[in-house]
Parts: C-alpha cells; sequence; structure tokens
C-alpha cells in the first residue's frame, strides 16, 4: 500500500509539472491586470442571433462572450501569457478618485478629460511605452487607428508642459447638447443654452445634477453676447477664444453663473443624473441637458415607443468630452509585463471590429476611426445609411477619419434628411460642431472651491438670493 500510494504522488507531481493537473502554477504565473471603468460602458456579450452586424465587405460582428474574455483569450494567443482580467466599475470621476485615494490599487483607467489632467497634475499616472505608438507593430491597433480629429485634441492639451497623449489612451467621446421633442420645442429654442432657463418650458425641462456640465451651459447663457458676436466669430483665433470664455472662473463669472443656474433652478423641472431618458421617452419633460451617447440611448428607447426627438448642440458652444484609458502608477509598480498587458488591452479595444462591438453595446462614439480599415465608416453606413438617392442627403464626417482632406469624398454618408438632427448627429457631429466644440479645463483647487460653494448655494441653499 505504501508502495501504491507513493506511485500515485510521483504520478500527481508528473501531472502537474506538465500542466495536465490543476492549475496552479499557470495561475500564479498569471498577470493579473485590475481594470476599472464606467457602468455598463463595454460590451458584455450574449448577443442575440439577430443582432448580427453585417458589413458591406462581408464582415460579421457578434458579440457572444465578454469583452474582457475574449481579451484574455487573444492576449495568450498573440504573446505566450495568461492574463486575469479583474474588472469593476465606477459611477463618477469622483468616486474613482476617492477610491484610489483611500488605498484602492487599479492598474488601468478610463476616467474622464478633466480627471485625467487632475490625475496628471498629481503624478498618478505612468507614460506610455516607446512602442505604444509605434504603428509599424501589427497590434498597436490604437496608434494606427485613432481618429486623425482626437489624435489632435490630445496632442494639444498641455498639462504641465506635457501632452496628453503620452499618458491617456482616447475610448469614446462626444458633445453636450440638448435633447427635446420637436413637436413641443421649437428648433430655434433648441439651438441655445437658455432653452433651460426659458419661462415658456417651465417645469417640462431637466437639466444635469453635475456642476461641471450645469457650469459649462451656464457660462455659456452668461456670456451670449460676446460668444456670438460676429467679430468673435469671425476671427482666426475663435476656437481659442471660445475655449478661454467658457473656461473661465474668476469670481465675477462664477457669481453671474449662479445668477444664472437659479434661473434654470426656478424654471427646470428637476436636477438630473439618470431619469432624464426616461422622462424624456414617457413625456414628463419635451428638453433634457444630456451627453451625446445617453441622447442615443433616448432617443433609440423614444423610436419603439413611436415617439421622435432630436438632440441639439447649442449654437454658443459645446462641451467636447472623452473618456479615455490611462495607466496608475501604484498598480503598474513598475512591471513590464503589466504595462504590456495594460498597453495591450488598450489596442484590444481599439480594434475596429471591437470598437464596434463596445459602440453597438453601450450607445457611445468610439474615438476610433480604423485607419487603414474601413469598417468603421461602414458600420456607421450600416446604422445611419440610405441607398434612396432622391431623398438622401449628404453627411460629411471627414474630418473624423481625414486628417488632410475635410472634403473626402470617401467619407460624405448618404442618409435620410431627419438624421441630420438625430442619433448620426449626437454620434459624429458635423464640422461646424466640432468647430465649436471646447475642451472644460481641470480647474484649479482655488477655482473648484469657488464654483463648488456657488453650486451649494444654487442646489441646497440658495444663500445668494437672500442678499439681494
Amino acid at each position: 500500500m505504501k508502495i501504491r500510494k507513493m506511485l500515485l504522488v510521483l504520478l500527481a507531481l508528473s501531472l502537474l509539472s506538465f500542466g495536465l493537473l490543476g492549475c496552479g502554477e499557470e495561475e500564479s504565473d498569471a498577470i493579473v491586470l485590475r481594470v476599472s471603468n464606467w457602468e455598463e460602458y463595454i460590451d458584455l456579450g450574449d448577443w442575440d442571433e439577430e443582432e448580427l452586424i453585417d458589413l458591406s465587405d462581408g464582415t460579421e460582428i457578434l458579440g457572444i462572450n465578454e469583452m474582457t474574455t475574449d481579451f484574455e483569450e487573444w492576449y495568450f494567443e498573440t504573446y505566450g501569457q495568461k492574463v486575469k482580467i479583474e474588472y469593476s466599475t465606477f459611477g463618477t470621476n469622483e468616486e474613482l478618485y476617492n477610491q484610489l485615494t483611500i488605498g484602492d490599487v487599479y492598474d488601468l483607467v478610463c476616467p474622464s478629460e478633466y480627471m485625467i489632467m487632475k490625475m496628471m497634475r498629481e503624478g498618478m499616472l505612468v507614460p506610455f511605452s516607446d512602442d505604444f505608438y509605434n504603428v509599424e507593430v501589427e497590434n498597436n491597433y490604437y496608434a494606427k487607428g485613432v481618429s486623425p480629429y482626437i489624435k489632435g485634441v490630445y496632442d494639444t492639451l498641455n498639462i504641465n508642459g506635457e501632452i496628453l497623449s503620452k499618458y491617456a489612451a482616447g475610448y469614446m467621446w462626444g458633445t453636450l447638447g440638448l435633447v427635446y421633442n420637436p413637436e413641443e420645442v421649437s428648433e430655434e429654442d433648441a439651438a441655445h443654452w437658455d432653452l433651460l432657463s426659458n419661462p415658456k418650458y417651465n417645469k417640462r425641462v431637466t437639466i444635469k445634477d453635475s456642476v461641471r456640465d450645469a457650469y459649462f451651459g451656464a457660462v455659456a447663457q452668461y456670456y451670449y453676447d460676446e460668444i456670438t458676436a460676429e467679430d468673435f466669430i469671425a476671427g482666426t483665433d475663435y476656437h481659442d477664444r471660445l475655449s478661454e470664455v467658457l473656461n473661465r472662473t474668476d469670481v465675477a463669472t462664477v457669481e453671474g453663473v449662479q445668477n444664472v443656474l437659479t434661473m434654470c433652478k426656478n424654471n427646470v423641472y428637476s436636477f438630473e443624473t439618470d431619469a432624464g431618458k426616461a422622462d424624456m421617452v414617457t413625456g414628463k419633460v419635451v428638453a433634457n441637458e444630456q451627453w451625446s451617447g445617453d441622447a442615443v440611448y433616448t432617443m433609440d428607447q423614444a423610436d419603439e415607443d413611436g415617439l421622435v426627438l432630436y438632440y441639439s448642440a447649442p449654437e454658443e458652444g459645446t462641451n467636447l468630452w472623452f473618456d479615455g484609458w490611462v495607466m496608475l502608477e501604484k498598480g503598474m509598480a513598475e512591471d513590464p509585463r503589466k504595462q504590456q498587458a495594460a498597453e495591450a488591452f488598450i489596442n484590444f479595444v481599439s480594434r475596429p471590429d471591437n470598437a464596434i462591438r463596445n459602440m453597438y453595446y453601450i450607445g457611445y462614439t468610439s474615438v476610433i476611426s480604423g485607419g487603414d480599415s474601413n469598417l468603421i465608416f461602414d458600420y456607421i453606413d450600416w446604422n445611419y445609411g440610405t441607398e434612396e438617392e432622391e431623398d438622401g442627403v449628404e453627411y460629411n464626417i471627414a474630418y473624423f477619419f481625414d486628417s488632410e482632406d475635410c472634403e473626402n469624398e470617401d467619407y460624405i454618408l448618404l442618409t435620410d434628411e431627419e438624421q441630420l438632427k438625430r442619433q448620426l448627429y449626437a454620434q459624429y457631429p458635423t464640422k461646424d460642431v466640432v468647430d465649436r466644440s471646447v475642451v472644460m479645463a481641470c480647474f484649479e483647487d482655488e477655482d473648484n472651491e469657488r464654483i463648488n460653494r456657488m453650486w451649494t448655494n444654487v442646489r441646497c441653499f440658495d444663500l445668494f438670493s437672500l442678499f439681494n
């Protein structure tokens, strides 16, 4: 019996050494990549067969597995190394930042533009490797496929002398605007931010319960005369001047914004974080301040009920927002294997077919234009194109695909006229909209304190009105 037991032990050890029994050694050798992303912001798979995306070149896309599972398999096949994704989510940028400050450790996270800038300023991030932007590397899907327009934004934004693209890679992007019911709200009224304070729509509009989003629209209202003046718009430095105005945080501006937001507060049905989408679909309100991705979701849901909604990017200017992937210094801990896995994850979700899966699943717009691949434009055509030439209208989105020729006919889509104000317009705004789109800065601590006090007055106490 002792001999038999010994033989069994030796056999088990042999099987373990060849990886045929158990997985302890493989698991211990696997790279653990801790990823934190927004809620419902990546493809979780399990699509129905009728959801198959069949593009004009014969490409078929169907989300069967979760994106993270597919990455684990792809990484092993590509690099011969096991990787395990520990995936979690957060609800706001501030929630993510608080998690990090109390000691939670992540490797790769996806905050919004101002939080990325804050993290850069505080030295929390690891720069990308030298090879990450090498377009000669086969699997560098991000460098090869990021939209030239988005790349230009990332290469221009500067924090403490370093450009954003050194530390961040884009994921999704869009604008801030107004979803409205065209049967109840005129196109002219919806073209301006003061729709939110317009007494004509008293208690029938909602505004974001977010200090930054509310602040942006209020600044545009407060400086309406300045930023809509003909000489201002015609200036060669129009975009830079618009960015300066819409990012003002001085005392006089904050006081003026408080007045505007107090008027909005007295006019809107509610300040909301997520209920605005349902309120639009049910008809409880006729207009709602929304991010473009949520606007697409709202219009899609309304379509199912036979209700047609429109999206507006106000003429005074709109906020260009984006969420991007960054690697955290505490998580990376100077581990080259982990950094390779993190950069590979960014590249994997940036592969055109995977970018399409994520866009379809969450309704937001990827920063990926595809580079030499036509899949992204074909997907846009699959979603919004029409073959009815007599009734169709041309929609130019060449700026997103071609940095040199914004009139490139290869990127002019034939679509239904209605899409000039609907989902296509929200997902891929026209060139004139992006020209008046500005990134909201990461404000200094003193400015944030001033703005937050103002927001508290508006939302909770309305102290300012007591002294006027």
